[in-house]
């Protein structure tokens, strides 16, 4: 067995963005009248957007889509609270320099995805990104490294995925390939 390509996981995996994520929700909150404790927010974190809002009983099309707008973009103000994993982001760019494939499978929104890859430097670190947008199913279906496993050309036996949620985990199980849990 020889390893093709690595998946990574951005957020709570490849960096940790949970005070600044929930910095701009507990922003989106208060805009629209409600309010998001951090305990909330920990029980939803990695959470596809959707799920999010159905667990927090956010029922309302219009509120919904409100709250995603004013998330997106207050998030870039608290960039400067992203924590990059470095040791897992230099063995990335290790293994893409010896002629690896990488790629980001996230259930985060595209938007805000690119935007903290640009604000960390690591854009060009990946042959592929997938956004939550990008496939019908969140974790912890398959669907997402089953979607980068195939449009890289590349099986489960030959991919490693690396992962931080208990959704995630179960997703890169389901799709047959390797995964590391990482906790950060």
């Amino acid at each position: 067995m020889q390893i093709k390509l690595i998946i990574t996981d951005f957020d709570g995996t490849l960096v940790d963005t949970f005070q600044a994520n929930y910095q701009a929700y507990c922003e989106a909150f208060g805009q629209v009248g409600l309010t998001l404790t951090r305990e909330q927010y920990r029980q939803c974190y990695g959470l596809r957007f959707d799920n999010f809002m159905d667990t927090m009983n956010i029922t309302d099309a219009r509120v919904r889509d409100q709250i995603r707008t004013i998330k997106g973009k207050c998030y870039p103000r608290h960039f400067d609270q992203l924590r990059v994993n470095a040791r897992l982001l230099d063995f990335i760019r290790m293994f893409r320099a010896g002629g690896g494939l990488t790629a980001v499978a996230s259930t985060a929104r595209g938007k805000n995805l690119s935007n903290a890859l640009a604000h960390i430097g690591a854009t060009g670190d990946f042959d592929l990104i997938l956004a939550g947008e990008d496939v019908k199913q969140g974790k912890p279906s398959p669907e997402i490294y089953l979607t980068v496993m195939s449009r890289m050309g590349v099986t489960a036996g030959e991919t490693l995925v690396f992962e931080d949620s208990a959704v995630g985990l179960q997703a890169a199980q389901a799709a047959g390939a390797h995964y590391i849990k990482i906790t950060l």
